[in-house]
């Protein structure tokens, strides 16, 4: 499989994040790359550095945000940012490089949450 860095999808993500007021996400450790002729059925998928390299190697939280070039890049532009919400939404407030699960105790990540975010963007 190859990767590149995807810079577009960068820029849009750290918009997101200014606009949606989600401040706990550290745009610097967070990367996005597009990947090309991925065998999954995802659009996009969100990696996690997780608590074990950061405890025991030293490294800080990071994120990688991956589109699939071929799902992805087929959507219309208001699609893809409700994909891209949807994986930011998986990052934990306290930015510790775990994954939020889509359903949780106190949280839920499905649909009707990412057209709330959505919707917000284009409030008055």
């Amino acid at each position: 499989m190859k990767y590149s860095k995807a810079d577009d999808i960068k820029a849009r993500i750290d918009s997101l994040i200014d606009d949606l007021g989600w401040h706990y996400i550290k745009k610097e450790n967070l990367f996005c790359i597009r990947s090309f002729d991925a065998k999954t059925r995802a659009i996009a998928r969100i990696w996690g550095i997780g608590k074990i390299f950061t405890q025991v190697i030293g490294l800080p939280a990071h994120y990688i945000i991956e589109v699939n070039a071929k799902r992805f890049d087929k959507l219309t532009a208001k699609e893809q940012t409700k994909v891209l919400i949807h994986e930011l939404m998986h990052i934990p407030k306290t930015f510790s490089g775990a994954l939020l699960s889509h359903k949780g105790r106190y949280h839920s990540i499905g649909q009707r949450q990412v057209d709330k975010w959505f919707e917000q963007l284009f409030r008055p």
